[in-house]
């Protein structure tokens, strides 16, 4: 019976821990969804600039109206994707101009690189939310690690944190540095290269990014997490009497 109670609570712990898609969910629903069905409707689907840019606004519009509704907050992430859209709806009125279609797509890379800088500088990273699933992996004991770690509750808080907060300084300053290199280019560059070598400059982007996140932060976090583990494991001292 002991054994049986055992698996069971082991089976709870297992239900109650999030998975990695969970904790990845809202980066992807705020960044990803409104980036990708953007293309997707324009490229794929033959739509116009300001249909696709309508169209790909849905997903951020109902996030930030859900959670201004039920938790009486703004959707951080959703807020700035619907922010770009809006705005980028308003120059497709008022302007024809290829090159300026071209500039605007880098648009949203901006307003996230933007929202990343000032979330770090506000103390509450968002990039935290996209990192921390790949550290944790949906364990238990690396969960509590990382509670007690962002807590300052342990030796090496101080750290881990600072680290924290240069991954998503890398990445707000990545996706800054590539709508500076998409806008010029969209103002030097012939427009029918510059349509797939936008593209391209966006994969190097984040291949750089990745490589300089993960040696900077993602690495060192991943130590300091397993460490933390290890040590939450170990016997706490006798007490003398």
């Amino acid at each position: 019976m002991t054994k049986n109670t055992g698996n069971q609570g082991r089976s709870d712990d297992r239900k109650q821990s999030p998975s990695v898609l969970d904790n990845f969910k809202p980066l992807l629903l705020d960044v990803a969804v409104p980036l990708g069905s953007y293309y997707l409707f324009r490229d794929g689907f033959g739509m116009s600039t300001f249909a696709a840019l309508a169209w790909s606004s849905v997903v951020p519009a109902v996030r930030t109206l859900w959670a201004l509704a039920r938790e009486r907050k703004v959707n951080g992430l959703a807020g700035l994707i619907l922010v770009v859209n809006v705005v980028s709806l308003l120059l497709s009125f008022v302007s024809g101009d290829p090159r300026l279609m071209l500039a605007k797509d880098s648009g949203i890379s901006s307003t996230v690189a933007i929202g990343i800088l000032v979330s770090v500088r506000l103390g509450r990273p968002m990039m935290t939310a996209g990192m921390k699933p790949f550290l944790v992996k949906g364990d238990p004991a690396k969960e509590a690690a990382w509670e007690r770690l962002m807590a300052g509750a342990v030796a090496g808080s101080a750290d881990f944190r600072r680290k924290e907060r240069t991954f998503s300084v890398v990445w707000g300053l990545a996706l800054l540095a590539e709508c500076v290199v998409r806008v010029v280019g969209a103002y030097t560059v012939p427009v029918d290269t510059m349509v797939w070598l936008g593209t391209v400059i966006m994969v190097g982007t984040i291949g750089i990014a990745v490589v300089i996140s993960g040696a900077l932060a993602v690495g060192p976090m991943e130590r300091m997490l397993d460490a933390e583990v290890e040590a939450g494991k170990a016997p706490a001292p006798a007490v003398a009497v």
